[in-house]
């Protein structure tokens, strides 16, 4: 079968780029590749009673199907260079905010118009941080909720469905470059298919795969760096006066014993507490809703410690898997420790679990996170709450519950052009896949910069 455009992934970089390039030329036969389920075919079968942990799918319904593992992840998209990714650094500070307003702008006209956009502009909170040795990033913010976000993606869909061959369940082997300057596209199945351009957008959950097609293809990548840590659980009450106001608030404290970087990630106001499955392996992540019946009492955030290695160590996504692994070995998936047994040197059970005033809303094993989490690192999440607490006190209280592992894995940095595309002409990656985005909003604007290089749009 033989495409102008073929697109590996139907996450947010795939999916906007296949709604570009349908948008502005109508003739070209474009086709998606996806390793998971269409959107309504997406469910995790956890569901807190008959099955209470990851029984390991054929194809994560959280990670992988139409629109990636963004679909699940409460819908937040951050308007901002100041994180989320270096897209800047290929294409220009304003050419990449100007995408990521166009994705917002996509994302209104399908559903996403009745929710709020936050916005860190003029903050009292920017001085309360400086304050306390913490740093609040700038950014806008559109939250979406999982529910909208899902009403978002149903929509698109809705439109592309006609104009795309969509192939769900078929996961890619390799690409091959062909002679001709074309490339096949072959399946596990064996099956190919044949493109004149090609759009890789794997996502974080393609690492793996990523890599062995840079390795095989002898594309130059370079190491990137893993987010280790844990999620963090609270009475909603105690962030609220941040979260009113700015919805997801990034704040990054730099730790006084080793002086290295920690920040808070994915928060999640009234929200839940979720497994999440890459790559055989259990880690932890969180989900809000933008409907009142769906909130919960409680708040949840990571705080992520980045680690980047030089040589002679390169792996690390590697060293982020072997630290998930030891948590998915003592405690049979997901831990939860309650910080005041934490900082008491001891693990929590289920005794001291039922007599916590907050009630954790995912099932994981009491356990001691100490065992599983490099001192270095435990030691600044520490430091962290106890900081956090200085803004929002109730932080730092014993109830306080922390998830182990959660982890963030970044591909190796693909080396690309300011066209995002390898050293093969028509051969672009895009997306938290390609090591250069690591967000909705980024991915989704490098689907669009990509669809517009190859219908001849970008000045």
């Amino acid at each position: 079968m033989k495409y102008d455009v073929i697109i590996v992934g139907a996450g947010p970089g795939g999916i906007f780029s296949a709604y570009e390039l349908a948008k502005e030329n109508k003739d070209l036969k474009i086709g998606v590749f996806e390793e998971g389920n269409p959107l309504e075919k997406r469910k995790c079968p956890i569901d807190g009673k008959k099955i209470k942990s990851c029984i390991n799918c054929p194809t994560c319904a959280i990670m992988n199907g139409f629109g990636g593992a963004g679909a699940f992840s409460d819908g937040k998209y951050n308007i901002t260079n100041d994180f989320g990714g270096t897209l800047y650094e290929y294409i220009g500070r304003e050419k990449a905010l100007e995408l990521m307003n166009y994705v917002d702008e996509i994302n209104c006209a399908n559903g996403g118009a009745s929710t709020k956009k936050y916005s860190t502009a003029g903050s009292k909170f920017k001085k309360i941080c400086m304050q306390n040795k913490l740093t609040l990033l700038n950014a806008s913010v559109r939250h979406l909720g999982t529910d909208v976000n899902y009403i978002v993606l149903e929509n698109i869909y809705e439109q592309l469905k006609d104009k795309v061959d969509f192939h769900f369940r078929t996961p890619i082997d390799t690409v091959e470059v062909q002679e001709d300057g074309s490339y096949k596209v072959i399946g596990i199945d064996g099956n190919a298919y044949e493109c004149q351009k090609c759009v890789i957008s794997v996502g974080r959950s393609g690492s793996k795969w990523m890599e062995k097609l840079c390795k095989d293809l002898e594309i130059p990548t370079n190491s990137n760096r893993v987010d280790l840590g844990v999620r963090v659980e609270l009475p909603a009450v105690i962030f609220e006066d941040l979260t009113d106001q700015l919805y997801e608030s990034k704040i990054v404290y730099r730790t006084q014993k080793f002086e290295d970087n920690v920040r808070t990630f994915c928060m999640n106001p009234h929200g839940l507490v979720v497994n999440e499955n890459t790559n055989g392996i259990v880690t932890v992540n969180g989900h809000s809703f933008e409907g009142d019946d769906k909130k919960t009492e409680n708040t949840n955030f990571a705080l992520l410690v980045s680690k980047h290695f030089s040589e002679p160590f390169k792996d690390s996504n590697g060293y982020g898997e072997s630290i998930a692994r030891l948590s998915n070995m003592l405690g049979g998936g997901v831990i939860v420790q309650r910080f005041g047994d934490l900082e008491r040197g001891r693990r929590s059970t289920e005794k001291r679990m039922s007599e916590n005033t907050v009630i954790p809303t995912l099932k994981a094993t009491p356990g001691d996170l100490s065992l599983v989490l490099p001192k270095r690192i435990l030691d600044g999440i520490i430091e962290m709450i106890y900081a956090l607490d200085k803004i929002a006190p109730g932080t730092a209280n014993d109830d306080t519950l922390l998830y182990g592992v959660e982890v963030k894995f970044y591909n190796m940095e693909v080396q690309l052009s300011d066209r995002l595309e390898t050293r093969y002409p028509g051969l672009y990656v895009i997306g938290d896949g390609s090591g250069v985005t690591h967000s909705l909003s980024h991915a989704s604007a490098s689907g669009v910069f990509v669809a517009r290089e190859i219908l001849g749009m970008n000045e």
